[in-house]
């Protein structure tokens, strides 16, 4: 186990790789909406600007809905990768999407889930979890918690390996992954075999200093990011508590293992980093993946930014590593 990536963040780059300048002349400095802006309104134009920057689907296996019948568990998406076969288990990641508890769906993110299927060769569940702010703090987690029961139950139909199920997911979605280790660690039942934590959100107060450093100009704005908290955790919730702001957990021990993305110029940089440290501390086995001269959210930007798939063989290459 290394946390090597940990010193680079004193020595990052004066500027973001040209790829990633590009996309932020594509999408300029995103600020809050205004007050009573409408979200659907919200969340299309945010669908219609991701969607220039994605790349082509892969093919795979196949894809399928599942809308289960149990009360409270949320529609889920199965994407199998091109080395499934039937009758043979393959581990899986409960997938949970970014977009600050507010935006993002299937269409945005089916073309970088479908590519970390074949790349891990893994079983990808796609979680449509509640969004907020019509669905606050606890409900997206809750949404979580119901999805990992649910495959859980249901592997063999999945063709999943039950003892190899991980929990994944970038941004706000990586925070949902984190939180929910916690709260399984404590739990009868399986636990996850792994953590996916892709540039997390684990300090819901934001108070490290790349949120000051890198607070405008590059994309994940101090304004934007705000809005995208108080949806999630209107104010008046304590948000220092472990189960929005996981690197507050007084204790990390005894939770998967972890693969940590992060990159040089995303203000949620510095809590990445310090969760690896903590984790490594309590003897968690962790593989910190580093990308300095990135931006928030590029791994879904395979369209614009090619770095986004050499990130998906480093991940690969983690998951091989941890087995070690």
């Amino acid at each position: 186990m290394s946390i090597h990536s940990l010193r680079l963040v004193q020595n990052e780059p004066d500027a973001p790789h040209p790829d990633a300048q590009r996309v932020i002349g594509i999408l300029g400095n995103p600020l809050a909406p205004p007050p009573g802006t409408d979200l659907a309104m919200v969340r299309r134009f945010y669908s219609g600007n991701r969607r220039r920057l994605l790349p082509e689907l892969e093919p795979v296996e196949n894809v399928f809905h599942i809308l289960p019948a149990e009360r409270g568990v949320p529609h889920l998406t199965v994407i199998r990768p091109r080395n499934f076969r039937a009758g043979r288990r393959l581990p899986a990641i409960v997938y949970l999407h970014g977009g600050g508890w507010t935006v993002g769906s299937l269409a945005t993110y089916e073309p970088f889930c479908r590519a970390l299927a074949n790349a891990t060769g893994q079983i990808v569940i796609w979680v449509e979890y509640q969004l907020s702010p019509e669905a606050p703090y606890p409900a997206a987690l809750y949404d979580t918690q119901a999805a990992w029961r649910w495959v859980q139950e249901n592997h063999a139909e999945l063709g999943a390996d039950p003892a190899r199920i991980s929990l994944g997911g970038d941004s706000a979605g990586g925070n949902l992954a984190a939180v929910m280790a916690l709260v399984l660690r404590g739990q009868d039942g399986l636990r996850p075999w792994r953590q996916l934590l892709l540039y997390p959100c684990l300090d819901m107060t934001a108070s490290l200093a790349s949120h000051r450093k890198l607070a405008d100009g590059y994309l994940l704005t101090a304004s934007l990011y705000a809005w995208y908290r108080d949806n999630y955790a209107p104010p008046g919730i304590n948000r220092e508590a472990w189960r929005l702001s996981p690197l507050f957990a007084d204790d990390l021990a005894r939770l998967p293992p972890a693969i940590v993305l992060y990159a040089g110029f995303d203000p949620l940089r510095d809590e990445a980093a310090a969760y690896v440290m903590k984790l490594a501390l309590a003897g968690v086995p962790v593989e910190a993946l580093y990308f300095a001269d990135m931006i928030h959210g590029f791994l879904t930007m395979g369209g614009a930014i090619p770095a986004a798939k050499a990130a998906l063989t480093r991940i690969a290459d983690a998951f091989a590593a941890l087995e070690q």
